[in-house]
């Protein structure tokens, strides 16, 4: 179908979700606002809006695909920017229940960018774009919509002023209002307020808490590795994700993760008593002597959150939502990032066939395309036996098949590649269960666990996220 123009598009949040929406609207509209409490411009470092942004970030491989895809050289900026990238497979060092996963190459480029540096390249090659504006400082109050409240019409704001000082109310007009807001989303208020139910809910308690220290190195504990990242399982609940910083390999971040109240200490002598319990000693080796660059600072996920949108039967016209607005992953997945390029490669394909967006075609896209990430990270979730939630048999089977993958993986590259491609959502997660894959898992999830030293020296393998 021949795209059509149209006239204005609003989005909420100038995040990761609402950058690639800008992105991809202003193919369509031939006026986008992006709105933002916080200020955007020549901004590099955490936002207030984005908190998580100070702890680690992955990428998983279907969003790094997404992102070029939409930023065609966004990863060779990041590479000029010294950000060096590598195979996800074979360039970090996972571990899972404590041993290390026999290094593969997937093909599936790994860009370990923290959040600010990724974010802010992303927002300049999407404010580069002609037709696209941002409203920085400025507080979303409301939607504005037709008398049938059929139609969402635009949306109230108040710009804050440079004094700190608010100024009068205004109204946006719109023909699409795209709610990129995040997991706090006002979208359900919104809709109940206007007359429409609010979406169902599920959701997992996960009761996560990262907490994050930067350092300089005495030593590189790297190597020609991206990161070493003991992945948290039931067994070894405790987890980490540690890289060097893009540009200097000499700093690098520190971010640990604890679950059900286990939370990594934010004073200096807990949080090191913390690394130091972590299943793999390289870590606190490399941290113990090095210079601490700041204090450690946590934050806290509580629950994994879907909204189920797909299953209104009413929606107004004009309103959409995306990210975390409408699923919220317990983040050490990281799949955060990836479901909304998901969410943005989904407006895409609706604004070829449809003048206006659909809701309802919409979110049942939005809703098959995340079924495989929620069901990584839910069933994942539910493999702790403390975590409430319904197992039903196939969770149970899942949960056990994939403890003995994790084992196997130790002595098979072809699981670990198998295991990447399919949390980096490239593969179906069935997948993992081809009759091919079954047999290897039984013959070598069986196998003598490597000794402590032989895991330490495993980098001789070649290299082992998001």
């Amino acid at each position: 179908m021949e795209r059509q123009r149209r006239d204005y598009a609003v989005v909420l949040g100038g995040s990761m979700a609402g950058l690639l929406a800008a992105r991809v609207l202003a193919e369509s509209y031939t006026d986008v606002t992006v709105i933002d409490r916080d200020e955007l411009t020549g901004v590099t470092s955490p936002r207030r809006g984005v908190p998580h942004g100070r702890h680690a970030h992955g990428l998983l491989a279907l969003g790094q695909r997404i992102l070029e895809e939409e930023l065609p050289g966004l990863t060779a900026d990041l590479v000029e920017a010294g950000v060096r990238i590598g195979d996800l497979g074979g360039d970090i060092r996972w571990y899972f229940n404590g041993r290390r996963l026999r290094p593969s190459h997937t093909g599936l480029v790994c860009v370990p960018a923290t959040r600010p540096v990724l974010e802010h390249h992303v927002r300049m090659r999407v404010r580069a774009i002609p037709n696209v504006t941002f409203a920085e400082r400025c507080d979303v109050l409301g939607l504005e919509a037709t008398a049938g409240r059929d139609r969402i019409t635009g949306v109230r704001v108040r710009r804050q002023a440079g004094d700190g000082a608010e100024e009068a109310e205004e109204i946006l007009e719109a023909d699409l209002v795209v709610d990129a807001t995040g997991r706090g989303s006002r979208t359900p208020a919104w809709l109940e307020e206007l007359g429409y139910s609010r979406p169902g809910e599920e959701k997992v308690k996960i009761g996560l808490a990262y907490t994050t220290r930067h350092y300089r190195l005495s030593h590189d504990p790297f190597g020609t590795d991206l990161g070493i990242i003991p992945v948290a399982t039931p067994a070894y609940p405790r987890g980490a994700f540690f890289y060097p910083l893009p540009g200097d390999r000499t700093r690098a971040e520190l971010s640990l993760t604890g679950i059900l109240g286990d939370h990594p200490p934010a004073d200096p002598g807990g949080f090191l008593a913390y690394v130091r319990s972590l299943p793999v000693p390289d870590i606190f080796e490399a941290v113990r002597d090095a210079e601490p660059l700041d204090d450690p600072v946590t934050f806290r996920f509580p629950v994994s959150v879907r909204r189920r949108y797909e299953r209104l039967t009413r929606l107004p016209t004009g309103l959409l939502a995306i990210g975390d607005a409408v699923c919220s992953f317990n983040p050490v997945y990281g799949q955060g990032m990836t479901a909304a390029a998901i969410g943005a490669a989904t407006l895409r394909r609706r604004l070829r066939e449809e003048a206006q967006p659909q809701p309802r075609r919409f979110f049942h896209e939005v809703a098959a395309a995340l079924d495989a990430p929620w069901e990584i990270s839910a069933t994942s979730d539910l493999s702790y036996p403390e975590v409430a939630g319904r197992r039903t048999p196939k969770v149970r089977l899942i949960n056990a098949y994939m403890a003995r993958l994790q084992d196997a993986a130790a002595h098979d590259p072809s699981l670990t590649a198998a295991l990447i491609r399919a949390f980096g959502l490239i593969d179906s997660p069935m997948s993992l269960m081809r009759p091919d894959r079954v047999l290897r898992v039984l013959r070598n999830s069986r196998r003598r666990p490597a000794a402590w030293g032989e895991q330490r020296t495993a980098g001789a393998f070649a290299h082992p996220p998001g």
